[in-house]
C-alpha cells in the first residue's frame, strides 16, 4: 500500500526501533517511560505496521495490533512523527491496520484515544455501548 510518497509495511524486520522507542517512550501519553524492551518485546508478540517513505526509507510511523487472530483485536501504539503530521500518514496506517484486519474476521477491535477520535471514526470505531461492563486491573 503506498500513498504520497509513503509505504505501509507489517514485517518486524522493517521496524526501526531506534525512532519507536524515543517517540512512544518520550512523546506519547500512554508509553511515557516505557523501555526499549518492553516496546521491541510488546511489537514481537504484535502484528506490527509502519508508514516508511518512498524515496529514503525512513519509518515516519508505527502501529500493532494485539490480537488471537479469531475473535478478538486491540490497535495500539499507533504514532506519527511529528514532521509528518497532517499529511495523512495516520490516516493512510489506520486505513492499512483495519484492511489488513479484516480477512481475519476479527468481531471486535477495540482502542483508547484521548484526541484521535475523528482518524478512528473514519474506519468505523465508535465509542463503547456499554463501557459500564469494562474494567480495568492497572
Amino acid at each position: 500500500m503506498t500513498a504520497e510518497g509513503y509505504e505501509v509495511r507489517t514485517d518486524l524486520a522493517d521496524m526501526d526501533f531506534d525512532r519507536i522507542h524515543p517517540w512512544l517512550s518520550t512523546d506519547a501519553y500512554w508509553a511515557i517511560g516505557r523501555t526499549r524492551d518492553s516496546i521491541e518485546t510488546a511489537a514481537r508478540n504484535s502484528l506490527n505496521f509502519g508508514v516508511f517513505t518512498v524515496e529514503g526509507g525512513q519509518q515516519v510511523a508505527y502501529a500493532r495490533v494485539l490480537t488471537d487472530h479469531a475473535n478478538f483485536g486491540w490497535l495500539a501504539d499507533v504514532y506519527v512523527d511529528r514532521d509528518h503530521r497532517g499529511r495523512g500518514v495516520g490516516r493512510l496506517l489506520v486505513d492499512a491496520v483495519m484492511e489488513h484486519l479484516e480477512p481475519i474476521g476479527l468481531s471486535r477491535v477495540l482502542l483508547a484515544t484521548r484526541d484521535a477520535h475523528e482518524v478512528y471514526a473514519r474506519v468505523g470505531f465508535e465509542p463503547l455501548p456499554d463501557p459500564d461492563i469494562f474494567m480495568i486491573r492497572s
